[in-house]
């Protein structure tokens, strides 16, 4: 079975066995966005749900880990950081051939591009100041009191993830290109010295993995958790100001040569004295390299999703082809942000 359909009528079962109060009969319908794990819209006629799996095939290892996604939100329940009630995690192959989680379905709306293209500028402003603000309060969870003092583990965050994303990418690696190389040897070099901040990272905070409520601006759940670990807060944050480097439109997603200041849009410097001031602090040293680090990751990512199209297990196999070769592109920007 592709990562494209669902045995709906096994989930149902499993379902009708596991989950109180569930009652089918179930459709299943799975979610156009997404590279990485497929997820589904669980329809019943009284309620809704989302399921969440791992994708088919042979995967690389300690990717697509959603019992580690399941855990954080689960985690996050009763805290400032939004997210949707975790309903159970299933490891059981049998069922539908890979783990997989089932979550609550949150009624709000996702923006895919931070122009937010048709909302007025007051909504603009106030969306990304609430991205801000749950930025902040993500990064000030008190990972013991929450219970996810071992969800990573100690040392230079930095170097940790760079040496598993050289990895990554060397697994996934289908021809040479020059510029993955140089910004790989460039960040091996220009990592920072630790400066002891370890909090709960996302991993790809942006605001498309971001759910606001319908008619607000309120955030009501913070999505895709399938990178986060315990690490260093300013990957987070670099990452927001990587896709807002990017050009506008329906690929980059970005906010390269838009006029922000016509548009309610803070800029990147304000963006990151905003975030400052929410957590205490006095500034950022060296954010290039958090910049270049982030440029670094997403080439990474990129290249595993064209891999995995060329070997039949991508989730939109021709998205996955258009994505895969920006891989140079970001290689590019992690190298210009580095000498910046």
């Amino acid at each position: 079975m592709s990562s494209t359909q669902l045995d709906h009528v096994a989930v149902d079962a499993y379902l009708s066995a596991h989950l109180p109060g569930y009652q089918g009969p179930l459709e299943a319908t799975k979610f156009a966005v997404g590279q990485s794990n497929p997820t589904f819209l669980l329809q019943t006629p009284e309620k809704a749900y989302v399921l969440r799996r791992k994708p088919p095939g042979v995967l690389l290892k300690s990717a697509h880990a959603v019992d580690r996604e399941f855990r954080v939100q689960a985690a996050l329940a009763n805290s400032s950081v939004p997210v949707p009630r975790m309903y159970f995690l299933c490891q059981d192959d049998s069922v539908i051939g890979s783990d997989f989680y089932v979550m609550e379905h949150l009624d709000g709306r996702i923006f895919l591009d931070p122009t937010m293209k048709g909302e007025s500028k007051e909504t603009r402003t106030a969306v990304l100041t609430e991205m801000n603000r749950v930025l902040a309060a993500l990064h000030m969870v008190d990972i013991e009191a929450v219970g996810l003092s071992d969800y990573g583990p100690p040392g230079n965050y930095f170097e940790r993830q760079i040496a598993r994303w050289i990895k990554q990418y060397r697994a996934s690696e289908t021809s040479d290109i020059p510029e993955m190389n140089a910004l790989i040897e460039a960040l091996e070099h220009a990592v920072p010295e630790d400066d002891g901040q370890r909090t709960l990272v996302h991993g790809d905070y942006r605001i498309d993995n971001l759910m606001f409520e319908k008619q607000g601006t309120r955030c009501i759940g913070v999505l895709d958790w399938e990178l986060s670990t315990i690490g260093h807060p300013y990957a987070d944050l670099a990452a927001v100001i990587m896709q807002w480097r990017m050009p506008p439109g329906t690929e980059g997603r970005g906010l390269a040569g838009i006029d922000r200041d016509d548009l309610g849009l803070p800029s990147d410097e304000a963006f990151i004295e905003q975030y400052c001031q929410r957590r205490g602090l006095s500034g950022i040293d060296n954010f290039g390299f958090y910049l270049a680090f982030n440029f670094f990751r997403m080439a990474g990512i990129l290249q595993g999703v064209y891999k995995r199209a060329q070997d039949g297990n991508a989730s939109d196999p021709k998205r996955a082809l258009v994505l895969g070769s920006y891989v140079p592109m970001f290689a590019q920007h992690g190298l210009a942000a580095l000498k910046a």
